[in-house]
């Protein structure tokens, strides 16, 4: 919001005059107000594992991060090159491979990726639209570069939260969003379904019908499930809702069994059929894996998408958005060292202490380790992994992130931010202007995930 020499920021002047007027006392009742709605709205995420609290409310802070509207369109531009590039990178490895024979992306991370799905070769998704929605988590530097983190191909969560955070906002402080021209966030749910329906199978007659699978209330992510399916007007289905009927995934309803055209799914591949993958599962459909391949439905995000949000792919991104794109990566990487490699191996095991260093399957701030806040136990403990599993981790820098404030009791307070915007596929690319803005509420953290005590803040896009 401020910077180091001019001042109040451009976008952020009329938040800030605003700010100087208010009673903070005012505020801190209307933060409480906040975390009231929530509690009272169910707006939770469950924690695997902790039996003290298995569900809990994300702190939500009051003070909007604000990005000018042409800021956003230079964003935008290199988000949706980024995604038109994976969904061709998908494509390609799941036919001729074009990309591995030119030499760019080593066989072996395709061949031998847990995410790669080999019942996927060779078929093309309705549309040859493979992630239908991806979030991609953007983070920007103290020197006002912005930088991929990571990819989110597979499930990407937290649209939700981006959605209920503005409404929160608009109920507690309409003058401003009189005083400022905000896009809006809250069409998602209206584009989702257009989105999911203009990605309809061959076997579709009239109007594509949508369903949304859940794995069921026990999902850390069920609020979100729940809630696009209300919010999109479909089905929140389970897998035991579902069966194969003449040739169709089909729902139970009051009057039997009905097709669905497109099924938003929020169960893993691996549990997704169980006559092709897990066979204990019960969170997915006996044969719909069959059924997706002669046509008779649309799963989004189609299976074997996962292999996109390997963190060893993701060192090859900006290679990857080149070949299929023709243009250099408008959007960078983070610096980043494949363990797999001898020599990055070496280097990343001298300087742990200024590295963070991450599973290449790792998610949710799990199984990694911030070099500069680890102890020197910690780290060589870490180095041990390292060592015995090099080709399972990638490192990357410690960048010095940008801030934005966060509301305490002293007033406000500078904390490091990602940004998740939300890109939806189909006959178009769509970004939602914004996105899930996830803020690391302890002084000093760099870890902004929710289940390692992060919170979440509107993220507004101003008209310019």
């Amino acid at each position: 919001m401020l910077a180091s020499e001019a001042g109040v920021r451009d976008p952020y002047r009329r938040f800030h005059s605003w700010f100087e007027t208010q009673v903070p006392q005012t505020l801190s009742r209307k933060a409480t107000e906040a975390e009231g709605f929530f509690r009272r709205t169910g707006i939770t995420f469950n924690v695997y594992g902790d039996e003290e609290a298995a569900e809990r409310l994300i702190p939500f802070d009051l003070v909007p991060r604000i990005i000018s509207g042409r800021e956003w369109s230079k964003l935008a531009e290199g988000i949706e090159q980024r995604v038109r590039g994976l969904n061709a990178f998908l494509d390609d490895i799941y036919h001729d491979q074009e990309i591995v024979k030119a030499g760019i992306v080593p066989e072996r991370l395709i061949k031998g990726n847990e995410a790669f799905i080999p019942q996927m070769v060779g078929f093309r998704p309705p549309g040859g639209v493979y992630t239908h929605i991806i979030g991609v988590d953007i983070v920007r530097t103290a020197e006002n570069q912005f930088y991929v983190l990571e990819d989110n191909a597979r499930t990407p969560s937290g649209v939700s939260y981006m959605i209920e955070n503005r409404e929160t906002m608009m109920q507690m402080f309409p003058e401003l969003f009189a005083q400022n021209r905000v896009r809006p966030v809250e069409t998602y749910p209206r584009h989702l379904r257009r989105s999911l329906q203009a990605v309809a199978p061959p076997a579709c007659k009239g109007t594509p019908r949508v369903a949304v699978l859940t794995p069921g209330i026990h999902n850390s992510a069920y609020y979100e499930h729940a809630f696009l399916a209300d919010q999109m007007g479909v089905e929140l289905v389970e897998g035991t809702d579902l069966k194969l009927v003449d040739g169709r995934i089909a729902m139970r309803t009051t009057q039997g069994y009905v097709p669905i055209d497109v099924l938003y799914r929020r169960v893993d591949d691996a549990f997704l059929d169980p006559d092709v993958f897990r066979p204990e599962s019960v969170l997915g459909v006996p044969g719909i894996m069959d059924v997706y391949r002669n046509g008779g439905i649309t799963i989004a995000n189609a299976p074997g998408t996962g292999i996109s949000d390997d963190k060893a792919i993701y060192s090859y991104m900006p290679e990857i958005v080149e070949f299929y794109t023709g243009k250099p990566a408008i959007l960078e990487n983070v610096p980043t060292w494949r363990c797999a490699e001898e020599q990055s191996l070496s280097y990343v095991l001298e300087h742990l202490e200024d590295l963070v260093v991450k599973e290449v399957h790792g998610s949710g701030g799990y199984g990694m380790l911030v070099g500069p806040a680890a102890s020197k136990a910690e780290r060589e403990a870490f180095a041990a992994k390292l060592r015995a599993r090099p080709g399972n981790y990638i490192a990357q820098p410690t960048l010095a992130l940008s801030t934005v404030p966060i509301l305490t009791e002293k007033g406000l307070a500078p904390r490091h931010v990602d940004l998740r915007p939300f890109v939806l596929v189909s006959d178009s690319v769509k970004i939602i202007p914004g996105g899930l803005t996830r803020v690391a509420l302890k002084e000093g953290s760099l870890v902004v995930n929710s289940s390692q005590g992060g919170g979440t803040k509107d993220t507004w896009v101003l008209e310019d």
